[in-house]
C-alpha cells in the first residue's frame, strides 16, 4: 500500500506523530494508500522551513522564478499519463477528464503565472510638478493555500503558482480525500530544483492542519477553496489576526434558458454544466430554468441525453460518469435525492445508486438525476448538493426568473441562454453572481478575476488579482 508523504523543507516526510489516514479508491471503495495524519507540529515545521527560504526566494529575479515554474510545468507534462491516472484513481473521475482537463490546466497554471510575473507592473502618479508617487508591490512572506478535493491538482496549482511567482513561500494543505497528485507534485518540485522550503505540502485533516495554518502568526494570508462552512471557520480564526483572506466557496448556480436560445447549443452545454465531474464542480448549474414555450421540448431532450450517459469504471474508455469522491459524499447526495422526493419532486431519470459490475461493484456511483416539480424556495433548490443532481423549473417572465435565480445565499456563477443581445446584457448585469456566462459555460480566460459574492466567498483569484492578493502595496512619494 502506497504511503503519501509530506513535503517540508525539500524533504519527503511522514507526519511527526507517525499516524496515518486511510485513502480509499472511490470506484472500488477499497483502501489503496495511506496519508499522513499531520498536526500542528508539522505545520510549524513547514512554516519554519518557508520562513528560512523566503529572503532568498523573494530576492530571486522574477525571470529566474518564472524559469523554475516552467520547469515544473514541463516535468508534469512529461509525466502526463501518471498524473492523470493518479487523479482518476484518487477522485473517481473518468480518466478522460483528468487527461484533458485537470492535468493540462494544472500545467497551464504554472506557465501562465510564469509569464504573468514577468509582465507585472506597478503604478506611478505625478502630482503636478511637486512629487512623484509610485507603488511597490512586495511579497507577503509565508502564505497558506488550502485546496479542495474536486479538482485537486488544478486548484492547488491555481493558488501556489501565483504565490510562488511573485516571491512568496507557501505552506499548502491539499485535501486529505485526494492527496495523490499533490504528492507527485512534491516529487516533481524536488527534481526540478525548487529550493527547499519554497513550497511545503502538509497532508492531513482540516480541523488539524487547516486550523493550525489559519491561526499561525507567521502565515500572512490564506487562500482557500472549499465549503462555505469551512470558509466561515477560517475567517473566524484568521480575521482577528488580520490575515489577508481569499475565500472561494459554495455555489447553487442558475442556468437560465430563454425560448429564443440556440436550442442545440443550450442543450449540449446544459448536459455538461449539470453533470461534469459528476456534478462536483462549484461552477455547475444544478438549477435549470427553462422558459415555458420551450420547457417540454427541452425537458424531453435533456432526459434522453442524460439516460444515455455511461456510468462506469473511471479507467475505462467511454465512461462519461465516474464515482463520487467518498462514501460520506455519496451518502449525502443520495440523501438529497430522497429529500427532493419528500419535497414533492418527480424524478425524471436516475435517482438511485448506479450499479457498476466487476471491480467497481462496491464503488460510490450515483445515476445522473433530473428532478422536476419543485419550486425555487425548497431546500433541494437552495442548498448545495454538489453531485449529479439537477432540477428543471419552468418560468414565464424575465423578472420572475431573475428573482428565482438570485434567491439563494450563494452567488458564484450563472449561465444565460438567449439570442437577444440587449436582454443578455441587462439580465447578466442584474444577476447576483461573480461570474456570468452568456451562451456558454466554463469558458475561462486566466487573465480575468474569479470569485463569488454572498456566501460564495470574498476576494478574487486569477490574473493580476491573484498577484495583487499575494503582495503588499507600498506607496513611495518623492518630492521633486
Amino acid at each position: 500500500m502506497e504511503k503519501v508523504l509530506n513535503y517540508i523543507g525539500g524533504e519527503l516526510l511522514p507526519a511527526s506523530s507517525g499516524a496515518w489516514l486511510d485513502k480509499p479508491e472511490p470506484a472500488t471503495g477499497k483502501n489503496y494508500a495511506l496519508v499522513p495524519d499531520s498536526d500542528e507540529p508539522d505545520v510549524q515545521r513547514a512554516v519554519e522551513a518557508a520562513s528560512r527560504a523566503f529572503p532568498a526566494w523573494a530576492a530571486t529575479p522574477a525571470t529566474d522564478r518564472a524559469r523554475l515554474l516552467r520547469r515544473i510545468a514541463e516535468a508534469i507534462r512529461s509525466r502526463m499519463d501518471a498524473f492523470a491516472r493518479a487523479e482518476s484513481i484518487d477522485t473517481g473521475k473518468p480518466l478522460s477528464v483528468a487527461s484533458t482537463v485537470d492535468i493540462p490546466r494544472s500545467i497551464l497554471n504554472f506557465e501562465f503565472f510564469a509569464d504573468a510575473v514577468t509582465q507585472f507592473s506597478s503604478e506611478a502618479h505625478q502630482t503636478d510638478n511637486v512629487a512623484l508617487n509610485y507603488t511597490l508591490r512586495t511579497p507577503l512572506g509565508v502564505v497558506g493555500c488550502i485546496s479542495p478535493w474536486n479538482l485537486p491538482l488544478y486548484l492547488l496549482t491555481w493558488k501556489i503558482a501565483p504565490a510562488l511567482a511573485i516571491g512568496n513561500c507557501v505552506v499548502a494543505k491539499p485535501s486529505e480525500v485526494t492527496p495523490m497528485t499533490a504528492y507527485l507534485l512534491s516529487q516533481v518540485c524536488r527534481e526540478a530544483g525548487l529550493p527547499p522550503g519554497v513550497l511545503n505540502l502538509v497532508h492531513g485533516l482540516g480541523p488539524k492542519v487547516g486550523a493550525a495554518m489559519s491561526r499561525h502568526p507567521d502565515i500572512s494570508a490564506i487562500s482557500f477553496t472549499g465549503s462555505t462552512r469551512t470558509g466561515a471557520e477560517i475567517a473566524r480564526v484568521a480575521a482577528p489576526a488580520f490575515k489577508k483572506l481569499s475565500l472561494e466557496m459554495g455555489g447553487k448556480n442558475p442556468n437560465v434558458i430563454f425560448a429564443d436560445c440556440d436550442f442545440d447549443e443550450a442543450l449540449a452545454t446544459t448536459m455538461r454544466s449539470s453533470f461534469a465531474n459528476q456534478g462536483q464542480i462549484c461552477l455547475c448549474g444544478p438549477r435549470i430554468f427553462v422558459q415555458r414555450p420551450l420547457y417540454e421540448r427541452f425537458k424531453e431532450a435533456l432526459v434522453t441525453r442524460t439516460r444515455a450517459l455511461k456510468v462506469g469504471d473511471p479507467l475505462e474508455p467511454g465512461t462519461d460518469q465516474g464515482a463520487l469522491v467518498s462514501q460520506q459524499h455519496f451518502e449525502k447526495v443520495l440523501g438529497y435525492i430522497d429529500l427532493a422526493k419528500q419535497e414533492g419532486g418527480r424524478v425524471l431519470t436516475g435517482g438511485k445508486r448506479a450499479s457498476v459490475p466487476g471491480r467497481c461493484r462496491d464503488g460510490w456511483f450515483v445515476e445522473p438525476t433530473l428532478v422536476e416539480g419543485l419550486d425555487s424556495a425548497c431546500r433541494t433548490n437552495q442548498e448545495e448538493i454538489f453531485g449529479p443532481v439537477a432540477s428543471l423549473i419552468p418560468f414565464d417572465q424575465e423578472e420572475e426568473v431573475l428573482a428565482w435565480a438570485n434567491s439563494t445565499k450563494y452567488g458564484l456563477a450563472a449561465s444565460v441562454w438567449t439570442r437577444d443581445l440587449q436582454r443578455a446584457h441587462r439580465f447578466a448585469s442584474r444577476l447576483h453572481s461573480g461570474i456570468v456566462w452568456v451562451n456558454t459555460w466554463m469558458l475561462r480566460d486566466l487573465r480575468t478575476p474569479f470569485g463569488g459574492v454572498k456566501d460564495s466567498g470574498v476576494g478574487r483569484e486569477g490574473g493580476w488579482d491573484a498577484l495583487r492578493f499575494f503582495t503588499e502595496p507600498k506607496n513611495v512619494c518623492i518630492k521633486l
